[in-house]
């Protein structure tokens, strides 16, 4: 048996609770594939896409909806070793990966306001355009549940705003293009756990911005490292945060945006006290 048979059997046998049971679900509940669909796995070379990657690979050999794959591999400006890095995993892992160039890194060096951020964006536009240069209506990346909760957090301490990231979106500036997050349940520790299993070496970040300047990439840490003690006090703290973005209470928040307007709690507090002064009963608003 070869090393990448292996290592897909193990997937849906001994990573079936902790990997694929959880990529599944994520799929399903979410609906992010449909018949017809065809889908740029994009691979970053680390861990999380490669793993990603393979369990495509499965799900597309046993899945009964029609659908077609594309393994996206693009070099943002990755040193030759990084480069060849994820070439050879891809390989090894026998993931038949699409390869392509690009200069963000170097661009991205020249910027010194919010370089990752920018570096971000422009990296999922040159993967938005290959892709659907070749065919593809939805582009999947490699965040994971660890990645949800991290966001959630760094809005809320960081950023001053509720937020979460979403397990799919449409693309404002690609029309027609879908972005999804097959891995939305998975946890960091499963996905390390796996990688360590098979003995399997990634790439880690390999940018060239963070590279020197790591107070950059400090937030995210802070947070990570943050979750980490409090699930010491607490171990469902993770599932916690995370639940608390489904479970919101618009009648307790003092103000909320959707679709770009601002809405208020004092916006319609005094319909309320109208309705409790004249019939409770006729008044659509709950005390």
């Amino acid at each position: 048996m070869e090393k990448y048979q292996e290592i897909e059997r193990g997937i849906i046998t001994n990573y079936r609770k902790r990997l694929w049971s959880k990529f599944v679900k994520g799929i399903k509940e979410f609906e992010m594939i449909k018949t017809g669909d065809k889908i740029a796995v994009c691979i970053s070379g680390g861990k999380d896409s490669m793993l990603m990657a393979k369990c495509f690979q499965e799900l597309y050999r046993h899945s009964d909806v029609n659908f077609e794959l594309e393994f996206l591999s693009m070099n943002p400006g990755y040193n030759e070793a990084n480069k060849q890095k994820v070439i050879s995993n891809a390989k090894l892992l026998n993931i038949p990966i699409t390869f392509f160039e690009t200069d963000i890194f170097e661009a991205v060096e020249r910027i010194d306001d919010h370089p990752c951020y920018l570096c971000a964006r422009m990296r999922r536009g040159a993967l938005y355009n290959k892709a659907k240069e070749l065919g593809c209506n939805k582009i999947a990346l490699g965040h994971h549940f660890d990645d949800v909760i991290e966001t959630i957090l760094m809005g809320m301490l960081y950023g001053a705003q509720m937020q979460t990231m979403m397990p799919k979106v449409k693309s404002t500036s690609h029309p027609g293009m879908e972005l999804i997050r097959p891995l939305y349940y998975v946890k960091e520790a499963d996905i390390i756990s796996w990688q360590e299993r098979y003995e399997l070496e990634f790439i880690q970040c390999a940018c060239k911005v963070t590279e020197k300047n790591s107070i950059i990439s400090s937030k995210r840490k802070e947070i990570k490292n943050l979750i980490k003690e409090l699930r010491k006090v607490y171990n469902k703290v993770d599932m916690n945060i995370f639940k608390s973005v489904q479970n919101v209470n618009l009648d307790t928040l003092i103000s909320y945006r959707k679709n770009n307007e601002i809405h208020h709690f004092l916006d319609d507090y005094e319909i309320g006290e109208e309705c409790s002064k004249n019939d409770s009963k006729r008044c659509n608003k709950k005390d």
